[in-house]
């Protein structure tokens, strides 16, 4: 997938890294939370950059720490992250929200079941802007955080309020058939 190649070029332009290492940057960043990314599709992809070009490892030993491959980009990665920017910046923008499946299937539950699913992708809604606004509270004066970081925070938040909005819109003039 293009937005994974993505995410491991555009870390390992600014430097080297560890598969883990990688991982960690994954985890600490939050971007699981907006892009479809999980622990082995990072060690996976890892291995298919290298096998493409893209990126080279050397083994590392740190005092008495086992040998870790050490992922850098090569000439090749360096065109291909500058590729995939521009190449996923001119598509369409797509917003997959999986709660959208039972959205267009409520009117095959009984009317309790279908209030519940409502309830509870409510609960999740505002579970996801709590933990967004928190997170925009932790990091906002970190000066290690680069802007555009921030930047994917606050609109992480404006969709979160959006769907907030929309899904108590939608238990107001709920229906069930």
């Amino acid at each position: 997938m293009a937005t994974i190649d993505l995410i491991v070029l555009g870390m390992l332009k600014k430097e080297p890294l560890s598969a883990y290492e990688l991982q960690k940057r994954v985890e600490y960043r939050n971007i699981s939370k907006w892009v479809k990314i999980s622990t082995p599709s990072i060690y996976k992809k890892v291995i298919q950059l290298e096998e493409k070009g893209y990126i080279s490892s050397c083994c590392v030993k740190e005092g008495n720490m086992p040998e870790k491959a050490v992922y850098s980009l090569t000439r090749a990665g360096e065109e291909q992250v500058e590729r995939l920017m521009l190449e996923i910046a001119a598509k369409p923008v797509r917003i997959f929200l999986d709660f959208n499946a039972v959205i267009v299937n409520l009117d095959v539950l009984p009317a309790e079941k279908q209030e519940k699913c409502l309830t509870d992708i409510e609960r999740n809604v505002k579970t996801l802007k709590g933990y967004i606004e928190e997170n925009i509270r932790i990091k906002e004066d970190l000066p290690e955080i680069p802007w555009v970081g921030k930047a994917v925070l606050e609109q992480q938040l404006a969709l979160a309020q959006a769907m907030e909005a929309w899904i108590t819109s939608l238990k107001q003039g709920y229906k069930p058939e």
